[in-house]
């Protein structure tokens, strides 16, 4: 069953702008699947994954580009062959007027993205797909949150339920084993991976070195060393305060959140779906749904997520800060289907002290049924729309 991506029409008005295109996201969030299903026919096809096809590249890049003459080419898993790159510049600057030649993935960030700075600067269109957004399967978003949050959203557990546990307990083994291997030479992979289960177990929360040094036993700078590890493989994504100073001192510690649900279940060790929502954890795990849904939306429309979140020294928050066209968007994100009043006051807070850099209207996004009028034009939004009205936005 294969699912359209929202992502394709900017994909294909990037293919006939630009000479290359790099698709970047997770480990199986369908960046392969996508190109091969809607752009193949027009494209030769190349993975790095397959080791002879790489030990080519490495030995004789010209050699390797020249077998494809003047056809598009897809170079999937980019990330094991920089050494390419420079070569691909050396053939897009004989023509710059030659768009949609190449189209490239990976999935890790840092790396990656510095050896593509250095050699295609200029030359190429950057694009991110993550797993599936509410928009894009239908089924995650008639559902209810706990389905979605137990099974998560990468398109293989989420479209075969029946496999989820194996899944994604091979996922976050391969990911140890493999991915933060190639990312960065740690050697005792069993402290990581208590370091990766506490991260999980502080989902939403303000991200602590001082206390993962502590209770991992490592030195700060692993800490962060390893936090980048997280962030440059797409598992984490680190939510960053708001700074502009409205007459308060702001935090500056970012909060950390698992960009997939079953994820964190499964690290956390949850039984299942709805005890997860029902515990101690399901405030956390729903906010973590709406913001990796924030995340995507940006993704979807070929940003970069401009969103933050709002805390003043004497503990007033907001979940979830907005940027659109120059006006911040006050966002609370509550599990409950009974929105008060009391929910409303740090929107109602950040909106007098913004002034007019505030959008007229917060949001609450919670477990309604249909969209509510708040007080003070203010509105509830049904968890399962947050991402129309967003995407509605950009």
């Amino acid at each position: 069953m294969y699912i359209p991506r929202l992502l394709l029409p900017v994909l294909k008005k990037c293919i006939r702008q630009f000479p290359s295109v790099l698709i970047t996201g997770p480990r199986q969030s369908g960046k392969t699947t996508l190109l091969q299903h809607d752009i193949g026919k027009d494209f030769d096809y190349i993975s790095f994954d397959n080791p002879l096809e790489r030990n080519f590249a490495l030995s004789d890049p010209n050699g390797f580009l020249d077998r494809f003459g003047n056809s598009p080419l897809i170079l999937d898993e980019i990330q094991y062959v920089p050494e390419l790159l420079p070569y691909l510049k050396m053939r897009i600057d004989k023509d710059r007027t030659k768009t949609g030649k190449w189209v490239l993935t990976g999935s890790q960030q840092f790396q990656l993205m510095k050896n593509v700075s250095e050699s295609l600067a200029g030359r190429i269109a950057i694009l991110e797909l993550y797993p599936f957004s509410l928009l894009e399967n239908k089924t995650e978003k008639q559902g209810r949150p706990e389905n979605i949050i137990w099974n998560g959203t990468y398109p293989e557990p989420s479209l075969n339920p029946g496999k989820r546990d194996v899944w994604i307990r091979s996922y976050i083994q391969t990911y140890i084993e493999r991915d933060v291997r190639q990312l960065q030479n740690i050697k005792d992979l069993r402290t990581f991976e208590l370091f990766l289960g506490l991260c999980a177990a502080y989902q939403s929360q303000t991200f602590n070195t001082a206390s993962l040094s502590r209770e991992c036993g490592v030195s700060l700078p692993t800490i962060k060393a390893w936090s980048g590890v997280l962030e440059a493989s797409y598992i984490c994504y680190f939510l960053q305060p708001y700074y502009k100073n409205y007459g308060k001192r702001l935090t500056k510690t970012p909060r950390i959140f698992f960009l997939d649900p079953a994820l964190v279940c499964e690290l956390t060790r949850q039984p299942d779906g709805r005890s997860a929502i029902a515990g101690a954890m399901g405030g956390a795990l729903f906010e973590g749904l709406i913001i990796s849904e924030a995340v995507k939306v940006f993704a979807l429309k070929g940003k970069k997520a401009d969103i933050f979140y709002w805390r003043s020294h004497d503990g007033i928050k907001v979940d979830l800060i907005i940027q659109i066209g120059g006006k911040l968007y006050p966002v609370e994100i509550k599990l409950t289907a009974t929105p008060t009043l009391k929910h409303l006051e740090p929107i109602n807070k950040f909106k007098a002290l913004a002034c007019k850099d505030a959008a007229d209207t917060g949001v609450i996004v919670c477990r309604v049924k249909e969209k509510t009028v708040l007080p003070l034009n203010n509105v509830a939004i049904p968890w399962n729309q947050f991402s129309e009205w967003l995407f509605s936005l950009l």
